[in-house]
C-alpha cells in the first residue's frame, strides 16, 4: 500500500514537472519564437536546470508534440462544455474571452499561429496538428449527430463532417479575429452568430 502510494505521489510529480516546462517553454515561444528559444531559456525560466527538463523532454519538437497533445485535453473539454451549454453563442463568446479555468492550459494565438508556421517546416508537428485536427472534427460531429434525446444535434449523416468542419472554422475564426478587433460590437455578434448557429447546428443548409 505505501509503495502504491509512493508511485502515486512519484507520478504526480513527474506531471507537474512537465506542466510546469510546457508553461514555460509556452512563454519562451511567443516571446522569442520557437527556433530562438533554447532548451537552456525555456529551462531557465521553469527555473530547473537543463538536465531535468532533458529527463522529460529529449528536444524542443517533444515539448511542442506535448502542447498540441495538452491542447486536445482543453478542446475536449471545450466541446463537452458546448454540448451542455443553453445558449450556445454565449458559451462559444465565454471561451474567446478566457475566462476559463482550464485557461491556463490553453495555448494562446500567438503560440497557436506559431505553432501552424512551424508545421509548414516540420513534418512531425504537421502530423500531430492534422491527427489534432481529426480528431477534434469528429468529436464534434458525435455531438452533431445524436440525438437531441442524448444531448446531441440529431443532424443526418450526409452532412455532419462539413459542419463540424465548418463549425471548428467558426470558432477558430472568431479566437483570431478578436484581438484585431477589439472594437467590434459583441452584441451585435452574438446576434449574427445566434443566426449562423441555427442554421449550422439546427437546420438545413
Amino acid at each position: 500500500m505505501k509503495k502504491e502510494k509512493s508511485e502515486t505521489k512519484a507520478a504526480a510529480r513527474i506531471r507537474a514537472q512537465k506542466e510546469r516546462v510546457l508553461a514555460a517553454a509556452q512563454a519562451c515561444f511567443v516571446e522569442r519564437g520557437f527556433h530562438a528559444a533554447s532548451m537552456a531559456t525555456i529551462a531557465s525560466t521553469a527555473r530547473m536546470s537543463p538536465g531535468l527538463i532533458y529527463r522529460y523532454f529529449e528536444n524542443k519538437n517533444a515539448i511542442i508534440l506535448a502542447i498540441i497533445e495538452q491542447q486536445l485535453t482543453v478542446a475536449r473539454q471545450r466541446i463537452r462544455q458546448l454540448q451542455s451549454a443553453e445558449n450556445l453563442s454565449k458559451r462559444i463568446f465565454d471561451y474567446l474571452d478566457e475566462k476559463e479555468p482550464e485557461d491556463e492550459k490553453s495555448i494562446s494565438i500567438p503560440l497557436y499561429l506559431e505553432i501552424s508556421a512551424q508545421a509548414t517546416r516540420d513534418p512531425q508537428i504537421a502530423e500531430a496538428l492534422r491527427r489534432y485536427d481529426v480528431t477534434v472534427r469528429s468529436e464534434l460531429g458525435d455531438w452533431l449527430r445524436r440525438g437531441r434525446g442524448d444531448g446531441g444535434c440529431g443532424l443526418p449523416d450526409d452532412d455532419v463532417a462539413e459542419r463540424a468542419l465548418m463549425l471548428l472554422c467558426l470558432i477558430e475564426g472568431l479566437k483570431l479575429r478578436a484581438p484585431r478587433s477589439p472594437a467590434l460590437d459583441p452584441r451585435k455578434l452574438r446576434k449574427i452568430l445566434d443566426e449562423l448557429l441555427e442554421t449550422l447546428v439546427s437546420g438545413p443548409v
